[in-house]
Parts: C-alpha cells; structure tokens; sequence
C-alpha cells in the first residue's frame, strides 16, 4: 500500500543549536516543509534579533538542495518588554510566543512563575493577532506528576482563555481526557498539537521490563484511556488538532543517568509513526487533514504544495543516531516501524 500527502508540517519541534543541530535537522527536513521551532535553548531565544540569528544558523545547517522553512518562536519571560511583541508580529518571522511554567522541564528555569505577571503580555499578543503556545502543566511538588496537565487545564488554562478568549492559543503536547476535553469546548481560537509518543504509547511503557528512560518525557506517558481520547482526537477530523512531534533529542549518556532529562527523539520516523496510529483506527483518510493541513489553516499560512509518499514496508529503526560529538537513541530504537518514507 502507497500513502501520499500534501508534505506535513511539524508544529512543535526541537533542534537545539550547533552540531547537534546539524546532525538532527535533515531526519525533519526530509518529512517536513516547515516546522515551529522551540526556543528553549540553553540561552533561551526572548528576542527578535536572537530569533532571526537562531533561524540564520538553522538555514545554514540545511542539507543542500533541501527546502525547509523554520517558523521561528520567543521565549515568555515575566521581564519581555510589551513593545516586544508587536517587533515580533512585524517581524516577518516570528509566528509564536512560547509560555513555559518555570521549571516545567528542559531549560524552562526562566519561564513564567506568576501568571498575573504577564496578562499585559497576553493582552498585546492578543491585539496583534499572535499564537500563544503553552506548555500545558503545573509546577508544584503537591500534585502527582500524572495529574499536572489535568490541574494546569482546570486551574490555569480555563481561566486564561475566559480572560483572553480571542487570544490564539495551542495547547502543546496534550496528554489526557481533559485537555481534549477543553480543547473541543474552547473557542476557535484553542487548537492542540499530538505527539506521535504519546498516539503509540501509554505509561506503561516507561516500565516494561525495566526502567525505560527513552520513554521518559514531559508531559510524561498517561494512562490507557488517556491515550486512547489523544487518538479519538487525532483521527476526528476535528481542524483544532494537529501535528506536532515534539522531536526533543538528548545525549545517550544525559537520557541513561541518574537524573535523566525528559524528551523523546522522533523526528527519524515521525510521519512513518503517525500513519501506525491512523492506520490502526483505520483512519488513514483523516492522516493529511491532522499532519497538513489543520494546522497551516490556524496559523494562517498556506498549505503546501508539495508532497510525500509512503509505502506499507517494514523497516528497523537503528540503535543509534549521531547527534552532534554524542549519540542519540531514537523512539523504537532497534525495532520495526510498518511505513517508509520513499523518494527522497
């Protein structure tokens, strides 16, 4: 069986910066035209002019004769000046503000801690039409990690979108009922991207014989019936999801230690991953719609107009990928994945 598709777009994506990038860039480039790019780099990109130097180094990285458009984002802190988001919307590059909960998870140390503090921020992105991107969890020792997005949902995103209900907004990485749950009740403006990881598995799988630290991320894998309303979601045809791999590579070494950092690394396979999800529902009809087109339309871009092809062909996915001086070990690593990317 053959599979072709208006070329998808990646909307949420992590490239980290030097080597490393170089070496992850051309796994999305070949499945993707564009891709929003997050700004949590170890000096977190908060400015235009750091954006547009970030988005020069991704351009220079690209693998010849490659075309791929980066859709650069600003990291939200509680000190970004308001006049900074109307320099954004002018910019010409900038199509997204990223909030992170401070400590949320990799390089978030300089994310929002009050939520108050950045209503004039919120305000000034709603005026000028600006997508808010939201790391959708609670940092607090009190709440059981599994219930973080369910609490930051009911305590925290509720209220914001009654407050700002015009305000563009994605809800990032959804992991469970409830996020799904207020994401189809929401307004417009509310849309929500999917992981491939988080289609494919539950948390079971951190655990399966062992402790299983490429499995590890944030928001971490959730409950059976949890993953199962994501797929719901996904194949609904609803135009409010949409994709976005949250491709996060780590060293080997940083993934298998002591204090492993969460992110999984999927953006070798990633379209591959989701045509499994759709085809097990039998959905392979609804896979262009979720990966192509919804969310082109909520950013207000165009779709593309290029394609990909996929092929029904089993294929092992390798131990290890080079990232940069280290390696990295990719989402089923040593395991077969049941569709191929052909043609390029």
């Amino acid at each position: 069986m053959q599979l072709t598709l208006i070329k998808p777009d990646d909307w949420h994506l992590h490239l980290r910066d030097g080597d490393a990038m170089a070496s992850v860039l051309p796994h999305s480039t070949k499945r993707f035209k564009r891709a929003i790019i997050m700004p949590n780099l170890k000096h977190p990109v908060t400015t235009v002019n750091m954006a547009r130097a970030y988005r020069t180094r991704i351009l220079a990285a690209l693998p010849a004769g490659m075309d791929f458009e980066p859709l650069m984002t600003l990291y939200l802190t509680e000190d970004t000046p308001v006049q900074e988001i109307a320099h954004a919307r002018g910019s010409g590059i900038i199509h997204g503000i990223k909030l992170y909960p401070a400590g949320v998870t990799t390089h978030s140390q300089a994310g929002v801690r009050r939520i108050e503090q950045i209503y004039p921020l919120l305000e000034a992105m709603q005026k000028h039409d600006l997508v808010l991107e939201v790391h959708g969890e609670v940092v607090d020792a009190q709440v059981d990690v599994f219930d973080r997005e369910r609490v930051f949902v009911e305590k925290v995103l509720a209220p914001l979108h009654e407050r700002y209900p015009a305000l563009k907004l994605v809800l990032e990485h959804i992991t469970t009922q409830t996020a799904v749950r207020f994401v189809c009740s929401a307004g417009p403006a509310v849309a929500a991207t999917i992981t491939p990881h988080h289609l494919l598995y539950n948390r079971n799988a951190l655990f399966a014989g062992g402790l299983r630290p490429h499995y590890y991320c944030l928001p971490v894998l959730k409950r059976e019936r949890d993953r199962q309303a994501l797929i719901e979601a996904a194949t609904s045809g609803d135009p409010k999801f949409f994709l976005g791999t949250d491709s996060a590579p780590h060293p080997k070494g940083a993934k298998e230690s002591a204090c492993g950092c969460a992110g999984i690394f999927s953006a070798h396979a990633a379209i591959e991953l989701y045509a499994e999800a759709f085809e097990a529902r039998h959905a392979l009809d609804k896979l262009e719609a979720f990966a192509s087109r919804n969310g082109a339309v909520f950013y207000g871009l165009q779709t593309n107009s290029e394609t990909i092809t996929l092929v029904q062909e089993d294929w092992q996915v390798p131990a290890e990928y080079p990232l940069g001086d280290n390696t990295v070990v990719p989402l089923r690593a040593g395991q077969i994945v049941h569709w191929q990317l052909i043609g390029t």
